[in-house]
């Protein structure tokens, strides 16, 4: 059967939202002539000649990142649909006021039946650009991404100005302490290693299933990676050199770097590659992906690797009810990012030196692998028990 290609659909104030990939804009809101254009004296670094164009090619930048992109297109495609649905004006006439507005729009998207509704295909008429009212943390991130763009699209040259860059700075010295929160403390580690050890093992795809999660478990602790980076790489990303193996990455921004392959890792991935009929160790050459699906023909992307995840996590929390509510809470709320997090904090609190630390964060600066330094906390809160009610 051959697959449909939506048709584009021209977008009005009055029009139900539609996504990106389906919309056509009616020239008097594509931002031809918007407000805010840069004029003829500045010579535009892009092709583009209306909003929709410019926004697309800004999301082009991040091609080589699935998970930066649709983050980045969400925020850019509810933006255009406000101020043309809300607005009546096209993304390249806002204003600094129009920006105000849709910072209050974000906490609370109104009429709620037009902006919100449950998950569904792109492609559905049940489509929604919000689930629902943003979070302030969720706010305050759309408007770093809706602020990166509009600094693009003025470095570019299609825009005069940055109406956001107005916004006033905040005072930093009332906001709380960054802290890393995000890890799993060494109880629900090992309540989740212990749910991996309890899959069943009885029929040849529950075994696929158990071998699949045993090693992805150990590639995300032990290396230490984003989603996206288990989802793009291959076996060959290990490498052997002077004796010793690395895992060879290539990472946020497209920078490269290596992670050493402890013997762990190693023989984790010696016993994924032995159940899945290959040779011990790769060969510099292969091509066959990081994590495979459980047929072992195609590596699994993103998505497949959080819900594998979720699974867990789950089945872990499921150990701890019982006995420990609060941490079992906690472990359910996990995903693949936190085990990035539990990597880094783990390997600062068994003594990895610090620039050791870093550089297996790959963090560009030191202050950031501070972050995940608790060994302070945890001698602060033991010499606090020696101030007692009774003496």
């Amino acid at each position: 059967m051959p697959t449909l290609t939506p048709s584009l659909i021209s977008i009005a104030p009055h029009s139900p939202p539609l996504p990106l990939e389906r919309l056509r804009l009616p020239e008097d809101l594509d931002g031809r002539t918007g407000g805010n254009r840069a004029g003829p004296e500045v010579v535009c670094q892009l092709a583009a000649s209306n909003d929709l164009d410019a926004v697309q090619t800004w999301l082009a930048e991040f091609h080589d990142s699935p998970q930066t992109l649709r983050t980045y297109r969400k925020e850019a495609e509810r933006l255009l649909l406000w101020a043309i649905m809300e607005r009546g004006k096209p993304l390249s006439s806002l204003t600094r006021e129009d920006c105000l507005r849709y910072e209050a729009f974000l906490a609370d998207p109104q009429p709620r039946d037009r902006w919100c509704g449950p998950k569904a295909p792109r492609f559905s008429g049940r489509w929604r650009p919000f689930m629902g009212p943003l979070s302030p943390a969720s706010c305050k991130m759309a408007l770093l991404i809706i602020n990166a763009l509009f600094s693009y699209l003025v470095k570019a040259g299609y825009l005069a100005g940055n109406p956001l860059a107005l916004a006033r700075r905040r005072s930093r010295g009332h906001q709380p302490l960054r802290e890393i929160e995000r890890f799993l403390e060494q109880d629900q580690w090992q309540a989740l290693l212990a749910a991996i050890e309890d899959l069943p093992r009885d029929t040849e795809r529950a075994r696929q299933h158990y071998a699949r999660a045993r090693y992805l478990v150990a590639l995300l602790y032990l290396l230490g990676p984003r989603v996206s980076e288990v989802a793009g790489h291959t076996m060959s990303s290990f490498v052997q050199v002077r004796g010793r193996w690395w895992w060879q990455v290539t990472g946020k921004g497209q920078k490269e770097a290596r992670v050493p392959v402890n013997q762990d890792m190693l023989e984790a991935l010696r016993e994924y590659r032995r159940f899945h009929g290959l040779p011990p160790l790769p060969a510099p050459d292969e091509t066959i992906p990081l994590v495979l699906n459980l047929k072992g023909a195609t590596g699994i992307g993103d998505n497949m690797i959080y819900r594998i995840v979720k699974m867990l996590v789950a089945k872990g929390a499921a150990r701890l009810q019982a006995d420990d509510p609060h941490q079992a809470e906690k472990l359910r709320r996990a995903s693949t990012h936190w085990f990035r997090h539990t990597s880094i904090t783990h390997q600062a609190d068994a003594g990895i030196n610090l620039q050791f630390l870093q550089r297996n964060a790959r963090h560009a600066r030191i202050d950031t692998t501070g972050l995940y330094l608790h060994a302070e906390e945890k001698e602060w809160h033991e010499n606090m028990e020696r101030h007692r009610l009774k003496g």
